[in-house]
């Protein structure tokens, strides 16, 4: 069974299209929406009359500053784009993505960017997995709605699927993305200290590859805060 994920819209640009999201959304029984930085702000008059009927969604829709922020309590990320934009990433279907959210434990967000541009690199980093629906290649062309549906259907077939609480409860919980940034953020630091970002126009592209790294699925708390521990006894090591 896939737990409630969170529907995160990225600088969506229309108060219309918002509504129209969570009318999708409502459809298929998600009501976790996240907003971040719309262009036209939040509340938004115009995403109402469009929502029809589905108030609850933009009722209880929480608004973000950051993509980072608003996936910061998620452990497993999902960025809808056609474009694999470089990243060493697995790419899913919204069928397969929706078995993957099935089988998976902790909290899952699915992120769709606005309307003109979809997801920018810095929002797709943060993503352990893409989503790419299979369409016709000389017009790879869907507007936020129709993205939401089809991901939104694909989750609906699995939210009626029973779960065995004992196995449930004997998976270890995946780390949180919060804690991922706090992991690559201590790491970053280290090794600027040892000089491991040289020369210094290979930095940005090593950056990407070890944000890449520790963003794939997998990480739980435990290994998260060993792998600090391991980062803070060497920079500062214990005399013997």
């Amino acid at each position: 069974m896939i737990k409630q994920p969170a529907i995160i819209l990225v600088k969506p640009q229309l108060g219309e299209n918002i509504g129209k999201a969570a009318r999708a959304m409502l459809n298929f029984g998600l009501t976790e929406m996240r907003i971040v930085d719309p262009r036209d702000g939040w509340p938004n008059p115009a995403a109402g009359p469009t929502a029809a009927g589905a108030d609850i969604v933009l009722e209880n829709a929480k608004l973000f500053d950051t993509t980072a922020e608003a996936v910061a309590d998620c452990s497993h990320i999902y960025a809808t784009t056609v474009r694999k934009r470089g990243m060493t990433k697995e790419v899913l279907t919204p069928v397969a993505a929706a078995e993957d959210m099935a089988a998976a434990s902790g909290k899952c967000a699915i992120l769709f960017g606005p309307e003109r541009s979809g997801l920018e690199i810095i929002d797709v980093e943060l993503a352990r997995k893409i989503i790419t629906v299979p369409i016709n290649s000389e017009f790879a062309s869907l507007n936020l709605a129709q993205a939401v549906v089809l991901v939104a259907y694909e989750i609906s077939k699995h939210s009626n699927a029973t779960v065995q609480p004992t196995l449930e409860k004997a998976k270890p919980q995946p780390a949180p993305q919060l804690e991922l940034d706090r992991l690559y953020e201590h790491m970053e630091r280290a090794l600027e200290k040892t000089g491991y970002f040289y020369p210094p126009d290979r930095a940005p592209a090593t950056k990407i590859t070890l944000r890449n790294m520790i963003t794939k699925p997998g990480w739980t708390n435990e290994e998260v805060q060993t792998l600090r521990g391991v980062l803070s006894s060497l920079e500062n090591p214990h005399p013997k």
